[in-house]
């Protein structure tokens, strides 16, 4: 079992930018890939990102595909989000979540483990 805790969210004006962190307990989080997801009020939870066991492979939604950089500390169980030159269209509320699944797993129904998200809104 594994639990999640992300953080880092908040209020953030347009271009500017924002590092999510999720903090991983229980098993060691080295044994799973990781994903970041999104939702917005009246949407379907989206793929921002994902990340191999190693950090060795990422992958990106072509949304936030060269603004924003997800890695991760394995000796800190801890997986990250960087988001840079931020829109009003990245407001939502942002998952993390870890897999068993060999990346890259796109879909939120190949992941086993979520956090309970944090919000991130960009004012125009």
């Amino acid at each position: 079992q594994v639990q999640l805790v992300e953080s880092g969210g908040g209020l953030v004006q347009a271009g500017g930018s924002l590092r999510l962190s999720c903090a991983a307990s229980g098993r060691t989080f080295s044994s799973y890939a990781a994903g970041w997801f999104r939702q917005a009020p009246g949407k379907e939870r989206a793929f921002v990102a994902a990340i191999s066991r190693s950090g060795g492979s990422t992958y990106y939604a072509d949304s936030v595909k060269g603004r924003s950089t997800i890695s991760r500390d394995n000796a800190k169980n801890t997986v990250y989000l960087q988001m840079n030159s931020l829109k009003p269209e990245d407001t939502a509320v942002y998952y993390c979540a870890g897999t068993v699944a060999v990346v890259p797993a796109t879909t939120q129904y190949q992941y086993d483990y979520w956090g309970q998200g944090t919000q991130v809104t960009v004012s125009s």
